[in-house]
């Protein structure tokens, strides 16, 4: 694959959402595009979806309209199954896969790519928190699998985490980073762990919620109303979940909690497991921890300001813990780490830059409290912390 980025022709596989905006910012940066999918008809829907966000992009004066219909042209939308239609990858110097979150569905797809590209083709899986070596290993050449995981929408922000495996090549990662960034988006380096740095390190947002909510300490639109007002967090966690839809953001907590070998810290909710089983999805399915059915009153939160410190401080503090325990881990450097929390899920500051305001003894002792309280291993201090605050050490120093 040379450098030149419009002579490297893009695969993408999966026409969903995410395959989708991945397929239009690779035409939007001059490549020519191969998108398909196992249903035909999503194909054909991400076509029409396509056009309509760059008609949006159009009337916003971002793009003109021959800029508009040169990336829709550099798009092939094959519309046929995609067990028919695996050799149409054959050119392609990239192919990034973004099918379902399912291990066996990916493995058996990586297994027919790695027989139909080249032998230096790049073969990326767009996963969020499945095992980059377990996906890997059902190739041929797997030295040249690398994860690139997107966020949604992915025309829109800029974060883009690249996940070698033990096993990638040093000069596929070179090579993954170059094109990410000749697409004007921001790369982090992840080792392969579960939930990579964001999925990870967003564990406790959602699960420290949920637990307040349970424990009866404020309700829902208490305590998203804490972490918007006073925390400066665009969406509460509850509202985010509903956005997301309660079947996604469950899934990825349950793949993070067994692939931690059912690490407490990360212990998904009884309370959101009954909202999927019941169907209450969130944005999607018209209801989920609120209520979106027209007509539907929206519940006020309990504004007060001692109630909403107590909510940020305890969710703020296990989220700080959590990107130390990844920075002692090397999970991802420091720098990654505070810039895949801002530019991927628009934190208010990186948690590391966060626990140098804050103080690290203060949020010794605080995590040491609730450890202390619940008498849970889910709260226990990162050993980097407890070392830290012993040298009178602080990040980015």
């Amino acid at each position: 694959m040379t450098s030149t980025r419009d002579s490297i022709r893009v695969g993408v596989v999966g026409a969903g959402a995410m395959g989708s905006g991945i397929a239009q910012v690779a035409a939007q940066a001059g490549h020519q595009v191969v998108l398909a999918d196992a249903n035909p008809q999503a194909t054909a829907k991400a076509r029409s979806s396509i056009g309509e966000v760059l008609l949006k992009l159009v009337e916003k004066g971002k793009i003109s309209v021959a800029a508009r219909d040169t990336a829709l042209e550099r798009i092939q939308f094959i519309e046929l199954p995609l067990g028919e239609t695996i050799t149409a990858y054959g050119g392609c110097g990239i192919v990034i896969e973004a099918i379902i979150e399912e291990l066996a569905a990916k493995q058996a797809l990586f297994a027919k790519l790695s027989a139909a590209v080249a032998s230096d083709a790049i073969l990326a899986t767009n996963t969020s928190s499945l095992s980059v070596a377990s996906i890997a290993a059902a190739c041929s050449r797997p030295e040249r699998v690398i994860g690139i995981h997107f966020f949604n929408p992915a025309p829109v922000l800029p974060l883009v985490e690249i996940v070698p495996w033990l096993g990638t090549d040093s000069g596929v990662v070179a090579r993954a980073l170059q094109l990410v960034e000749s697409w004007s988006k921001t790369p982090v380096v992840a080792s392969d762990t579960p939930g990579f740095i964001v999925n990870r390190i967003a564990r406790p947002f959602y699960g420290e919620a949920i637990r307040m909510l349970e424990e009866g300490v404020a309700d829902v639109s208490t305590i998203d109303w804490a972490m918007r007002e006073l925390g400066g967090f665009r969406m509460g966690p509850f509202e985010l979940m509903d956005f997301i839809g309660n079947d996604v953001n469950y899934a990825v907590t349950r793949s993070v909690f067994e692939g931690f070998f059912y690490d407490p810290r990360y212990r998904p909710s009884l309370t959101q497991r009954r909202l999927v089983e019941a169907g209450f999805l969130g944005r999607k399915s018209g209801r989920g921890y609120y209520d979106y059915r027209p007509g539907a009153a929206a519940p006020k939160p309990n504004r007060d300001r001692d109630l909403g410190a107590l909510i940020l401080d305890r969710i703020v503090t296990m989220l700080i813990n959590e990107a130390i325990d990844a920075a002692w881990l090397g999970v991802a450097s420091p720098r990654d780490i505070d810039l895949a929390m801002t530019k991927g899920m628009n934190y208010p500051k990186g948690p590391l830059t966060w626990s140098n305001e804050l103080g690290l003894g203060a949020l010794l002792r605080s995590m040491t409290e609730l450890q202390h309280q619940f008498g849970e291993d889910r709260y226990r201090p990162s050993p980097l912390l407890r070392r830290m605050v012993a040298e009178h050490r602080r990040f980015f120093e």
